[in-house]
């Protein structure tokens, strides 16, 4: 008994200096993350002067961009518009351009997907063809959009025709290829970019993801609102994505949506695995989550990896998941060296998840007989991970701090697999009240100190494999 006591007492000490050491590291690179640069030339067009109409009735798309590409070729500035609704399709900024959305101004996507051409970027993991953005920011720099306006996706129509898809998909086995078939609009994509910043705007009812924020650095997300659960529930309609990109930075938000509400991400599977650019350097800070399907996911896309990050000062109402960590065991990466503290969390159902066994019938792609003339994107998810080894994720060196959740159901559930255990994890200073502790198994190094679970059967885990689990 001496002789774990001991043990108990050095392990403590190491994981509490490694947690020390990783706030260390996570100040050098605190300061880099966000946009750097913003548009500054004091240049300013009206959309308006190149044949926008106001009314909400008359797509205005062709005008809108015109005054966009005007205002790049002139050296940038800000394309402006009078109070007004504008209806439009698909919009791409450009280098030195600010778009500014401002009050009394709602743009309002054109419904169906003719306005918006396939362009070649990755989707829930996979690189494909798929629908521009109604707002696009691909391969530029020096990019803004602002304003106190509203960009209204209308969404509603990408919804109805998802779910007539899983009505026929799943009967056949195909879960997992719906989500890749049924191609929907995204609201605003920066892609390939560097040096953007999206501000203060109020989001509608997204077809599909809200913000996406793909294989681009040094971006600032703030004040935004969005509200998707408008006249129902859209499938898929994250808040913000950080898709294999790095020194981000989000703050001041508040999303109301049906999927996850702030997730990071890094590919998925075989492609992923290709790809291999890691989601890193991200700071998400002073935000609220309320419906949806996670105050803050990491995964199940990891392949890429996932890793340097630092989220605080967040407070949940009513999501289904809190902090979930989640992959698939052909997924693959290392999620390593994430901090979270100082969460608030009320009525959300699991305020901590961690799976590397994440929704199966989603993550793993198999073909029922007798399938033929596939579409290529089903090529790309059916790719085998090989050898096998690589597709087994790993999740390490995570401290969850200063967390307080009320009117729970299950307060933790945490289950790593034989062959990957999870390890090195800090849970400190953490009170949940929920109607049970949960299940936690296939840990290694875990320290919990000054946990409090406040449940039925009181702070009773199941536990099972557990190596080196310390509670102080």
């Amino acid at each position: 008994m001496q002789k774990t006591v001991r043990f108990s007492l050095a392990l403590s000490a190491l994981l509490l200096c490694t947690t020390a050491r990783a706030g260390e590291e996570q100040s050098k690179w605190s300061e880099e993350v966000g946009a750097k640069s913003y548009p500054t030339n004091n240049q300013v067009l009206r959309a308006n002067d190149f044949g926008a109409n106001d009314n909400g009735l008359i797509l205005s798309t062709r005008a809108i961009q015109a005054a966009i590409d005007s205002c790049a070729s002139a050296g940038g500035g800000r394309v402006e518009f009078e109070p007004g609704v504008y209806l439009t399709g698909a919009l791409y900024l450009k280098s030195n351009v600010e778009l500014h959305i401002g009050e009394g101004v709602e743009l309002k996507g054109m419904i169906g997907r003719e306005e918006f051409p396939d362009i070649d970027t990755r989707v829930a993991g996979i690189e494909m063809r798929w629908p521009s953005a109604i707002i696009n920011v691909i391969d530029q720099e020096n990019v803004a959009v602002s304003g106190n306006g509203t960009l209204h996706a209308q969404g509603r129509y990408h919804w109805e025709q998802y779910w007539k898809l899983r009505e026929e998909y799943t009967p056949k086995g195909l879960r997992w290829a719906a989500d890749y078939d049924c191609k929907r609009v995204r609201t605003l994509l920066i892609s390939g970019s560097r040096n953007v910043s999206v501000s203060d705007l109020t989001l509608k009812q997204a077809g599909f993801w809200t913000v996406h924020i793909l294989y681009s650095s040094q971006v600032t997300v703030s004040g935004l609102t969005i509200q998707n659960n408008i006249d129902g529930h859209g499938p898929s309609t994250d808040g913000i994505d950080i898709d294999s990109s790095n020194r981000i930075l989000v703050e001041n938000c508040d999303i109301d949506c049906n999927d996850d509400n702030f997730c990071l991400k890094a590919g998925r599977d075989a492609d992923g695995l290709r790809v291999n650019r890691p989601t890193e350097y991200v700071i998400i800070r002073n935000c609220i989550a309320r419906r949806g399907g996670g105050l803050l996911s990491i995964g199940s896309e990891t392949s890429g990896g996932i890793r340097n990050i630092e989220i605080h000062h967040l407070e949940a109402w009513g999501t289904l998941c809190g902090i979930r960590l989640k992959s698939a065991l052909t997924r693959g990466g290392l999620i390593e060296n994430i901090y979270v503290h100082h969460i608030k969390m009320n009525d959300v159902a699991n305020p901590i998840d961690v799976s590397l066994n994440w929704n199966p019938s989603y993550s793993y792609a198999s073909l029922p007989e007798g399938t033929h003339s596939l579409p290529q994107h089903w090529n790309v998810l059916l790719q085998p991970v090989e050898p096998a080894q690589k597709g087994i994720p790993v999740f390490r060196n995570v401290t969850l701090q200063n967390m307080k959740a009320s009117g729970a159901r299950t307060a933790i559930n945490a289950s790593g697999i034989d062959d990957s255990y999870l390890e090195n994890f800090v849970l400190e200073n953490i009170e949940i009240r929920a109607q049970k502790a949960g299940k936690i198994s296939y840990t290694r190094n875990w320290l919990l100190k000054n946990v409090r679970i406040l449940s039925r059967n009181k702070d009773n885990f199941i536990m099972n494999n557990n190596d080196n689990f310390v509670r102080e």
